[in-house]
């Protein structure tokens, strides 16, 4: 329920800014600002722009296929507290994400960053975590493991970012997916057990 109340959100936020650039510009992620003008809604406030009807596809396509399936997960292992984590878990990919733009760019007013890619890499790393066998269809055709298609996804976030050929915050997806990858460790420890009975279960 609630992957879905994130996606309307994220939507109707989305399709207004597309039109409204006063608006994106008060709500966008500038380090400067946040830092030095204590504008911190925009900590949280970027995830919910997007640059375009493509960008705002994939995230949401991303969120609604492994949100739902990670909202169960969270109910199976945290019962009444599922929503909660799972909120925490999105906010958190949200914040995370940017850290390290945060302290990078905190003197550059003209870095600017919207999107929610930092928090649907969290929600598509713990689904990874919980399930590593499940396949993942790359581009929507091929099909590869989720704990292989993990690896690639971190190596080529982190190689990209050192790289900086684009505009991509490839530092803000390789920081959402480690987040959310460890978050279910955080709350209930012996998750991890769980996770290497089932990454080895089919070696």
């Amino acid at each position: 329920m609630l992957t879905w109340i994130l996606i309307a959100v994220t939507g109707l936020v989305s399709f207004l800014g597309f039109t409204n650039h006063r608006m994106v510009e008060k709500l966008q992620f500038n380090a400067a600002k946040i830092i030095h003008q204590k504008q911190y809604h925009r900590l949280v406030s970027h995830a919910f722009l997007h640059a375009g009807w493509t960008h705002l596809f994939v995230n949401m396509f991303v969120l609604y296929f492994f949100g739902r399936a990670v909202e169960s997960y969270f109910a199976s292992w945290f019962g009444n507290k599922a929503t909660f984590l799972f909120l925490l878990l999105y906010l958190g990919g949200v914040l995370v994400s940017n850290l390290y733009s945060l302290v990078r760019q905190r003197d550059n007013y003209y870095y600017n960053a919207i999107g929610a890619s930092g928090a649907v890499s969290a929600v598509l790393f713990a689904f990874i975590f919980f399930n590593p066998w499940e396949k993942l269809y790359f581009f929507g055709l091929f099909p590869i493991p989720g704990i292989l298609f993990a690896a690639g996804y971190l190596i080529y976030s982190w190689y990209m970012s050192k790289r900086e050929s684009d505009n991509v915050a490839h530092d803000a997806h390789f920081l959402g997916a480690v987040f959310g990858f460890v978050f279910p460790i955080l709350i209930k420890p012996e998750l991890f057990g769980r996770f290497i009975d089932h990454l080895f279960r089919l070696l």
